[in-house]
């Protein structure tokens, strides 16, 4: 069965992956605007995240405003706000299926093979989590990346990666590093014997008589 401590280990890894998830997914800064062109003076930086748009300028003062609607975003950041918040979402599950399971958990009886596969199945829950982040954050620089080089685009309008999406990829990435950790709780059948038991012989029925 799997060392506890990689148990713990996992465990941890996945904690902060879910935090650095939250975190993420939190930020405004998933694309920065990009100083590209002759002109890249600018006394505004703008940035967007998934929940709303930030204008930073020089004076220090920062203006930030919520989308006001669902249905005006785009379709691919409705699809990365809806990846990250199921990603959030399974790997909370994944976490507690997994605390249930672990050697130095009380819970789940004292089934030690139990345990193991209730550990072993949360850590295939919040690989899968991790899965829905990454896809997430992927999509989200894939469109970025196109973007930026289009050439038909307003050079004030391209972006260039911000500061969000490098944490929520950090995040998913210790996800997948402590689920595979907690998956690895595979648990064994129980040893055979490797030599064969020896048949005991039945006490004789009868009495011997001198």
């Amino acid at each position: 069965m799997a060392n506890s401590g990689l148990q713990i280990l996992g465990f941890a890894l996945s904690l902060l992956g879910l935090i650095g998830l939250i975190v993420g997914t939190i930020l405004p800064q998933w694309k920065m605007s990009a100083y590209v062109g002759d002109n890249i003076i600018t006394a505004v930086s703008m940035y967007q995240g998934l929940w709303m748009s930030c204008a930073f300028q020089s004076t220090g003062q920062i203006q930030c405003k919520v989308y006001d609607s669902i249905l005006q975003l785009d379709s691919a950041l409705q699809a990365t706000r809806a990846l990250m918040i199921v990603g959030i979402i399974v790997t909370v599950a994944g976490l507690g299926v997994a605390t249930m399971g672990m050697k130095c958990s009380n819970c789940g009886g004292d089934d030690k093979i139990k345990k193991s596969r209730i550990t072993m199945t949360g850590g295939i829950i919040l690989l899968i989590g991790s899965l829905s982040a990454t896809i997430a954050c992927s999509w989200f620089a894939h469109n970025i990346i196109k973007e930026f080089y289009n050439p038909f685009a307003p050079v004030n309008s391209k972006y260039e990666f911000g500061l969000a999406i490098f944490i929520a990829w950090a995040g998913a990435f210790l996800d997948i590093i402590g689920g595979a950790m907690l998956a690895a709780s595979c648990p064994k059948g129980k040893p055979t014997p490797k030599y064969p038991i020896a048949a005991t012989r039945p006490p004789s029925s009868t009495k011997e008589f001198v």
